[in-house]
């Protein structure tokens, strides 16, 4: 993946994720609402929240990657110098990326055995529930190489 389309990519993942979030937190107004207002909480609030949580957790956790907003600690990579840094940082993004195919991987397992269980409460598969899982993965994976292919041209520039 190129670093534009990464960018615009990273950029519609946040949009999401903050789009899931604002749904969020209708749903649960709404939920709030129903218990104390109408004194009749609607049953399917909870899960409805706790899937577009789901999503919207994982889908800014790929965007995180490439916008590089995770939290790291500095200490050790401050003590080398730039070039050896450099190579910290490309083994650290090495290592996302094999995390990144082990949520592709297990998330896909994960969403396959849980396919024909139904949430009660929405009637869909809890599959629903797991699918961003390998998608977010599968990012995870790519933004991390694009990462390392940014990191490998800074070697160029020194």
């Amino acid at each position: 993946m190129n670093n534009a389309l990464s960018d615009r990519v990273a950029d519609l993942l946040v949009k999401l994720g903050a789009l899931g979030l604002l749904a969020t937190t209708a749903i649960i107004g709404w939920q709030v609402f129903g218990r104390y207002v109408l004194q009749s909480s609607p049953s399917w609030t909870e899960q409805a929240s706790l899937l577009l949580m789901i999503w919207y957790v994982f889908l800014a956790a790929a965007a995180g990657v490439w916008e590089r907003f995770h939290i790291r600690i500095e200490i050790l990579e401050l003590r080398f110098n730039e070039d050896n840094r450099r190579r910290l940082r490309i083994g650290i993004h090495a290592l996302v990326a094999v995390m990144g195919l082990v949520l592709l991987v297990y998330g896909v397992m994960l969403a396959w055995d849980v396919r024909v269980h139904v949430i009660p409460s929405l009637g869909i598969s809890r599959a629903w529930a797991y699918v961003v899982i390998p998608f977010a993965g599968l990012l995870i994976s790519l933004f991390s190489l694009a990462r390392i292919r940014v990191r490998m041209s800074e070697r160029g520039a020194n």
